[in-house]
């Protein structure tokens, strides 16, 4: 029986020993439990729909069906459900295809688990979190424009996206894969007011998201 207030847990990982390592590891928190585990998507799938889990971990590199695959399916049937993606390619073409699925996180195995326990419970939140080294591989495959300025009939540069000052830094530490908690550290500002500055800049910049928000941003030459 679930402990109360517990972030209920699944994990889709193929190797079990990383699969025993991380349950152990997120039990160990007392507000963390796994409710279950798969080593393969097909079964995985089954309980996700059965637990209906608060955050989802999935292995990118699964036989039969991987990771991508099954987080596409899993938000043919649930748009809300949280998705952290495991992974231990480094290779930009894996890493732009898995920004493409429908994760909210995404995340290297090699992550420190306490880290990780953090990472699960702002995801649960609503966070989208990104790895700093997978979002400057994603960042890196997109090309940058010349300038983000749009030239007036009479001559005038104006420019894209109206951010302030504030949200130019808060921008640039979205970039960087931060959560709100690491931002609000940064800025010295309580997480509330972290987090409405981002509310603000993705409004602003007519994204859903805090990955669309970074990649746009250096497509853009915001960053």
């Amino acid at each position: 029986m679930l402990k109360q207030k517990c972030i209920s847990v699944i994990i889709v990982e193929d190797f079990k020993l990383t699969r025993v390592g991380l349950r152990c590891a997120l039990n160990a928190n007392s507000d963390i439990e796994v409710v279950a585990e798969s080593e393969d998507a097909i079964e995985g799938l089954k309980l996700i729909e059965k637990y209906n889990p608060d955050v989802v971990l999935m292995d990118l590199g699964l036989p039969v069906m991987n990771g991508i695959e099954a987080i596409r399916k899993i938000r043919e049937f649930s748009k809300d459900m949280k998705i952290i993606a495991l992974t231990s390619h480094d290779r930009q073409e894996d890493v732009v295809a898995a920004l493409g699925s429908g994760a909210n996180s995404y995340c290297l195995k090699d992550i420190d688990p306490e880290k990780l326990a953090n990472v699960i419970r702002d995801v649960k939140e609503g966070v989208c979190w990104l790895d700093p080294v997978i979002a400057d591989l994603a960042l890196k495959s997109i090309p940058k424009v010349e300038n983000t300025a749009l030239i007036g009939e009479n001559g005038a540069s104006h420019v894209k996206i109206p951010l302030t000052e504030r949200e130019q830094e808060v921008l640039k530490h979205l970039v960087e894969g931060k959560s709100n908690t690491e931002i609000a550290k940064e800025l010295i500002v309580s997480v509330h007011t972290a987090k409405a500055h981002v509310c603000s800049i993705l409004q602003k910049m007519c994204v859903n998201d805090r990955v669309q928000a970074a990649v746009k941003a250096v497509k853009e030459g915001m960053v």
